[in-house]
Parts: structure tokens; sequence; C-alpha cells
């Protein structure tokens, strides 16, 4: 399948940057930076600032999901040819391999956001009372993707996105500095704001009837949680028994809320509610930031601003 993935790829780019060749010649002296996901390209943006010469593409743009994205011919080029490419680099972007070796530019820097974690990253955790996945996964670790939720690993990813940004546009190193220094100070004040908010709270445990991606988040600031699938799981359905442990884990810890995230119909919130004893917890809803829109990007939304609704939703929960 690898291979076929590769052989498609050589021929869209033949076709593709043809096309692109003098459009390209045209705008050689600009820098093009290609990320993924929206927090990475928001952190990236905070990094650039004001300078025009700097472009930014955020390729999962439409409300896609992270762990479906598949990219299109118009993708690869934009990969193919930027200057510095960042991306996740867990289970969902596996066909990243096949886009790099086909890369136009010798010279691109391409950061694995994964790696750059180094030992800080977590392998997926399947936790009592969760769903585990159908399918054998095999021996081979599989990481949890869901990096920038945590602020802490924003802090240490934003440092060396500058760092590499620095070393791509020399001249305006201290530009770039100067800002990364800004925007960490920001990420520093959000992370204090989380863990005085949190340990202030009187509750120290969540029940998702939902994915659960906020593994990182909840690990930085000691909370415990209880949630229908892993964070990158691809299941929908949850048996009965998984439905009767979380509403019972929501009555034995006095819990008045459920969570379920953004783009998820409810259903399986609604059903554990239905099943605790008082059948009136609140369904409240976190953010993942896995399906930022460019209409909302356009509209101004942050990865800060992402971040402090979150904590809103958690004090909340926790209360």
């Amino acid at each position: 399948m690898k291979k076929i993935i590769a052989i498609m790829l050589s021929i869209i780019l033949m076709l593709a940057v043809c096309g692109c060749a003098a459009d390209k010649s045209e705008n050689s002296k600009r820098i093009n930076i290609v990320t993924t996901i929206f927090p990475v390209y928001d952190w990236v943006r905070e990094i650039v600032g004001d300078n025009k010469n700097v472009d930014v593409t955020m390729l999962i743009d439409s409300g896609t999901d992270l762990h479906s994205f598949q990219p299109t011919a118009e993708d690869i080029v934009k990969i193919s040819t930027c200057d510095m490419f960042v991306y996740v680099g867990g289970e969902s972007d596996e066909w990243v391999d096949d886009a790099l070796k086909e890369k136009q530019n010798k010279n691109m820097v391409s950061l694995n956001l994964l790696d750059l974690l180094g030992e800080n990253k977590k392998q997926e955790e399947i936790k009592e009372g969760m769903e585990a996945e159908s399918e054998d996964a095999g021996d081979e670790a599989e990481y949890d993707e869901h990096i920038w939720l945590s602020v802490k690993n924003a802090v240490t990813l934003c440092r060396k996105i500058g760092d590499s940004i620095c070393g791509i546009d020399g001249k305006n190193a201290e530009d770039y500095k100067r800002n990364t220094d800004a925007y960490l100070k920001e990420l520093d004040i959000l992370d204090k704001e989380c863990e005085s908010s949190i340990s202030a709270c009187s509750k120290n445990a969540l029940v998702f009837g939902d994915r659960f991606p906020f593994r990182y988040f909840v690990d930085d600031y000691g909370i415990d949680y209880f949630a229908a699938f892993a964070g990158c799981s691809a299941e929908s359905e949850a048996s009965f028994k998984t439905v009767v442990f979380l509403a019972d884990k929501v009555d034995e810890l006095g819990l008045r809320s459920i969570i379920k995230i953004e783009g998820s119909d409810g259903k399986l919130a609604n059903t554990i509610k239905e099943n605790t004893k008082a059948k009136n917890a609140e369904i409240l809803t976190l953010d993942s930031m896995q399906s930022v829109t460019s209409k909302q990007v356009e509209n101004g939304v942050t990865y800060i601003e992402i971040c402090k609704k979150n904590l809103g939703v958690i004090i909340k929960a926790l209360s």
C-alpha cells in the first residue's frame, strides 16, 4: 500500500510542480512555512509576527479531524516546495514520510513535534472502564498525538520552532527571538493560571462520554479521568458495560457534569447521564483544536483563547 501511495505522490508531483514552477520562481525570496493543524499554525504565526515576507499555511483547515485527514495534490505540492514543514508526527501523519521523500526543496527543514518532545511524549493509555480498540495494534508503541493540549509542551515546542525559524531566516532572527520570548511569557502565565485554578477546585476527576484527547493536560495538573475511548480511538460505539461503568463513576465521585469533545453529537454522553442516579448531569464540551477551520482563523481565534475557554469548562466540571 505504501508503494502505491509513493507512486501516486510521484505522479502528482511531476504534474503539479511543473505547473507551479513559474509561480515559485517569482516568489523565491519569500519564506513558506507549512503546518498541519491549527495549534501549530498559531504558534508559528505568533513567532513570525508581522514579517510580511513569511507565508504560513495551515493544511487541515476545513474542519476535518486530524485522524481522518488525507492530503490533496495541492497539499503535497505545498509541502514539497516549502522551506519548513511542521507536523505532529503520530500515527495519523503516516502519509508524511512518503510526501517528504518526494520533496523538491532539498533544503527544507521538517519538524516532527513528537520527536522533538523526546521522553516527554506519552503512549496511548487504556484505562479501567475504557473500550479497547477492536483491532490488534501489535507490539509497536502508539503515542498519544494530542501533544498541543499541554501548555507545558507548547512552551517546549515553540522554543524549538522559534530556533528553527531563526536558522532559516537569520537576518530576521532577532525579531523572531523577541516574538518567541513574548509568546513564551504568555504561555507561562496561562500555565500558572491553569495550575492555581485547578488546584483550588473541590473535585479531582473528569468523566468523558467520548474520546479522551486531554491526557497530556490532565497529567500536567494531576487530574484523574475516566473515558469511553482513548484519544486516537476510531471506535464510536460503547458497550453497555462501559456506559454503566462511567455512569457509576459520575455517581461515586459526586460529579455534576459529563464531558464530550467538539464535533461530537453527545449521544453517548447523554446515555451515560440517563444511567446515573440523578440523571441531571450537565453535558460540557471541550475543544481539542483538531477541527479548527480557516473561517475561525479569519475571525481571530487563537490557541491561547481556546485554552482559556477549555480551562473555564474544566474548572466548572471540577467544582
